[in-house]
């Protein structure tokens, strides 16, 4: 909603800009008061602060949402080590394993290169789900492109984000 919002601002704007350079080159009269007059500074002044603010309200809006976390169903903690990642279930007692990639020579016809792991996390869909990521040797990257997720595991700090799944996969 917020990039249909934003290109039509944007359209609109191309489509005047387009318009009032096209009467200029074909228009030979000319307005002494357009010319000089502190009305048409105002309003030129005045009309792109408004046009930003229509753009950076709802951009605000969708900042705060995106960084509210509404009482999440379940926490993942992804704990990234060298190879490999740990995954650790926070709402169950002592549910924790480790996730390896599965090579290249033994990876099956409709696999995903670089992508499979031997232990997948399963979550639960149209939930909440807070996931806690960090690491214990150097900086990674937890990302699931299809959720729009990506965070940083970097040593000695905990991040944090949250998604929603709405659909299998």
């Amino acid at each position: 909603f917020f990039h249909d919002h934003t290109l039509l601002i944007l359209i609109m704007i191309t489509v005047l800009i387009a318009y009032i350079m096209f009467m200029l080159f074909f228009n030979k009269f000319t307005n002494r008061y357009l010319l000089h007059g502190q009305t048409i500074e105002i309003i030129w002044t005045i009309l792109p602060a408004v046009i930003l603010m229509f753009i950076a309200f709802p951009s605000l809006r969708l900042l705060y949402l995106m960084d509210e976390i509404n009482s999440p169903l379940i926490t993942l903690k992804a704990i990234g080590h060298q190879w490999y990642w740990s995954y650790e279930y926070s709402n169950f007692l002592n549910l924790e394993f480790d996730s390896y990639m599965i090579p290249t020579n033994e990876l099956d016809i409709n696999g995903f290169r670089l992508l499979d792991v031997d232990n997948r996390i399963i979550l639960p869909m149209n939930n909440q789900i807070r996931i806690l990521v960090t690491a214990t040797d150097v900086i990674h990257s937890w990302t699931v492109p299809t959720l729009g997720v990506k965070i940083d595991a970097t040593p000695g700090r905990l991040n944090q984000t949250n998604f929603l799944i709405n659909q299998p996969g």
